[in-house]
């Protein structure tokens, strides 16, 4: 089985904890079966795997996601980095071209792209598996999942079907409606509209040269920028005859708020909280190391992290994301290939930085030309490049790293460092990679 798993999101909805960079699919609030806490991806990844051990995962993704998606992935899967947003149709023709020229996939096999957030149980991926056979029975150019509706909801697109089978042909789709429609859609045995398409790699990368002009994904890639933004529904779905979906009634929870994120979570506290006898249906994240008190809490939600603090009722929750929007701050806390990076102080002219590196990972070999830095090691072993210059270094050690210096840190064992960045200009663009020197 060929999947495309599409990862996105700007992270407004589970503020503070998600960000541009960091988006909800990357936060662990959930627990595997050992009782580690995982994040979505991680829990899509192993829940995919559990179902069909050989399955070909590919997430499609922005460039600022990619370190996330492999530190929590590691090597597991393949990424298909778009170099902008351009909403779901070019991500799509994007990772399918991938798919056929990098991967060297035959157009002929069937892929299925689905969205990388919904929490669902193993058959919902069970009917992901069936999607492919449909394809390959060649009864129709695109299939379709559609969740079967447990309410008449506002916040999903509908698919109404022509026959009340399992599998049917689509009639047509709806798009959000109200909640006096949405009961006549499913009096019509209408289904939520989940985002999962099955196709013949064929049929899109035809599709896709019908509406752009390029000769391969890297012709693709360089003109990504280019393109239009404009949805895969839209583009290719609504206009296609030969179509039809395959209904689900299995779980399925779009947790893109904290309210439903507070009906899945693995614990009702996490981090550093304490709430007295008196606190109900109440859920706090606390990321930062002070602690936190709730006292009388009734239907709220708490998040705490070094971007900022949410102090919400469950149901407003819902409807953070215009005054989220008005909030402007640098983000406090990236997930890396390499391990993690925490500001722990910024000011004019310096920044202050927590540096959590894997045993055996390694930064790129990079330079800045518009600040210094200082690292001091905390905890661990590993060696540093300067300007190809090795040397060890060990707790206690400190690096002084001056502008135009082209440099990296590779750990042996797992390292805590804190990095001083001091420049007039302190800024995440000023950054050039090159090879490490062999």
């Amino acid at each position: 089985m060929n999947i495309i798993l599409l990862s996105g999101g700007s992270g407004k909805r589970l503020w503070p904890l998600s960000n541009d960079i960091r988006s909800k699919q990357f936060i662990k609030l959930f627990k595997d079966s050992e009782g580690n806490y995982e994040s979505m991806v991680q829990r899509v990844f192993r829940q995919i795997s559990t179902v069909d051990k050989g399955a070909n995962i590919t997430i499609a993704t922005s460039a600022s996601q990619a370190s996330a998606i492999m530190s929590q992935l590691g090597e597991k899967v393949s990424i298909c980095t778009e170099p902008c947003r351009r909403d779901t149709f070019p991500a799509i023709a994007l990772a399918a071209t991938y798919l056929v020229d990098e991967l060297k996939i035959s157009r002929d096999e069937c892929v299925v792209v689905c969205p990388v957030d919904p929490y669902v149980d193993d058959t919902y991926y069970e009917t992901v598996a069936e999607l492919e056979k449909q394809v390959n029975s060649g009864k129709a150019n695109i299939t379709l999942m559609g969740v079967e509706p447990t309410y008449p909801s506002d916040k999903y697109g509908y698919i109404i079907p022509e026959t009340a089978d399992r599998v049917s042909a689509v009639k047509e789709f709806k798009e959000k409606p109200d909640t006096a429609k949405a009961k006549e859609y499913l009096a019509q045995g209408a289904v939520w509209n989940a985002g999962v398409f099955a196709f013949k790699l064929s049929y899109l990368i035809d599709k896709a040269h019908e509406m752009i002009d390029f000769t391969d994904y890297r012709d693709l890639f360089e003109k990504y920028e280019t393109l239009e933004k404009i949805s895969f529904d839209y583009a290719v779905v609504e206009k296609e005859q030969s179509i039809q979906v395959l209904r689900y009634s299995g779980e399925w929870k779009d947790v893109g708020t904290w309210n439903m994120m507070a009906e899945v979570m693995a614990d009702k506290t996490k981090g550093n909280v304490c709430l007295d006898d008196t606190c109900e249906n109440t859920q706090v994240v606390n990321e930062l190391d002070i602690p936190v008190l709730g006292m009388g809490l009734k239907d709220m939600v708490i998040a705490v992290s070094g971007d900022g603090i949410l102090v919400s009722d469950k149901e407003r929750s819902g409807y953070m994301k215009p005054y989220v929007e008005k909030i402007s701050t640098e983000v406090h806390f990236v997930e890396k290939s390499w391990g993690t990076y925490t500001v722990i102080d910024a000011q004019p002219g310096s920044q202050t930085v927590k540096v959590k590196m894997t045993a055996g990972s390694s930064m790129t070999y990079h330079v800045h030309e518009l600040r210094d830095e200082v690292w001091t090691i905390v905890a661990g072993q590993g060696r540093t490049i300067i300007d190809g210059m090795e040397q060890i270094v060990r707790p206690g050690d400190t690096v002084t790293i001056a502008a135009g210096c082209v440099h990296t840190i590779l750990a042996d064992t797992d390292m805590d460092i804190i990095e001083i960045q001091v420049g007039e200009e302190i800024s995440i663009d000023d950054k050039r990679e090159f090879p490490l020197p062999e």
